[in-house]
């Protein structure tokens, strides 16, 4: 396959694996220089759009979520917009509207903030159902529906939307089906001592409150690098090992629902793009661990007399990840 020098310049072809492990990493290395002490947290969140999905970044305020969303759009070279979910957000006001021109005497489309290449939606569990509802189909069809009219949304488009876990008055929880949606579910957490006097530093070094990050790809090149992760190989042991895994969570005495099928692909698909991410061709059990919290705990739904019992999701997947057993290693090669 022909090498690129620049993947920004590769317009449709598939890059290597390995060129998009080495863009993966400068990626990271851009983000880095904004989000500080992250970098576990932030492969993973570079796993999900590199699947082509959407991420959930639940964490209380001020540990840099908006920060890492800006600064993924920057290092991507994608168009970056920010939806602030408050209760009177209407859809139009994310999906656009219709809007009559008095010089020309027609309706004229004025394209709202969901027409970009990274949105971030920032927290979203703020915004009733019926708004909630334009942006699921906005993630699932890339598409909007307005007046009658479908139109089709940039490519690519991804979703980063954050959520406050603790506050919940005034909030509107996310439907099981609008959750399904996010491929992955993380958190930042607080950082350590010394992570935390490094952004201060930081802070005083620069002068400034706002900060960039260095360009890496744009849109093509995303794509491009997406593509690569289709051609990933997964030994079949491993993928019997994710579906086990997924069923165990069906199983659980404390589950009232399990992780669906499209947990599996999540978890599957997630695992793909986190092996680019760490230079490889395949995917291998560690890399299935690595995202089983991420990609399953939000896809299950406790008993509710269970919950004065604090059973979460995350305590059925933890429970699934110890009972399966782990398919043993093959042989590192790069398999064809």
């Amino acid at each position: 396959m022909t090498q690129h020098q620049n993947p920004s310049d590769s317009h449709g072809t598939v890059m290597s694996v390995p060129e998009a492990s080495r863009v993966a990493t400068e990626v990271l290395d851009a983000v880095e220089t904004a989000v500080v002490g992250k970098r576990d947290a932030l492969e993973l969140v570079l796993a999900g759009i590199l699947a082509g999905g959407h991420v959930l970044l639940e964490d209380l305020p001020g540990l840099g979520k908006t920060l890492a969303a800006r600064s993924f759009a920057q290092a991507l070279g994608l168009p970056f917009t920010r939806a602030q979910f408050t209760p009177d957000l209407l859809p139009a006001d994310l999906t656009g509207a219709e809007v009559f021109d008095q010089r020309t005497g027609e309706f004229v489309f004025r394209p709202g903030p969901v027409f970009t290449g990274l949105l971030l939606a920032d927290e979203i569990n703020r915004t009733p159902p019926k708004t909630q509802s334009a942006l699921l189909e906005a993630m699932q069809e890339r598409q909007v529906s307005v007046e009658g009219t479908t139109r089709r949304l940039p490519q690519p488009f991804h979703v980063l939307a954050t959520a406050n876990p603790v506050e919940h008055e005034g909030t509107y929880p996310l439907p099981e089906a609008q959750l399904d949606r996010f491929l992955l579910r993380l958190s930042f957490g607080y950082p350590s001592p010394e992570q935390e006097w490094d952004v201060v530093a930081r802070r005083i070094r620069r002068r400034q409150e706002e900060q960039s990050v260095q360009q890496v790809l744009d849109a093509e090149g995303l794509l491009s690098a997406q593509q690569a992760v289709e051609t990933v190989h997964v030994e079949d042991t491993v993928g019997h090992y994710a579906v086990e895994l997924v069923t165990a969570t069906r199983d659980h005495s404390h589950a009232l629902v399990g992780a669906s099928p499209r947990g599996t692909l999540a978890l599957i698909t997630c695992a793909r793009a986190l092996a680019v991410i760490r230079g490889r061709d395949y995917v291998v059990p560690e890399d299935v661990k690595a995202l089983a919290h991420p990609a399953l705990d939000h896809r299950v739904t406790v008993k509710p007399e269970l919950w004065l019992q604090n059973a979460t999701g995350a305590g059925v997947v933890e429970a699934a990840l110890h009972s399966v057993a782990v398919p043993a290693a093959e042989d590192d090669q790069v398999r064809t």
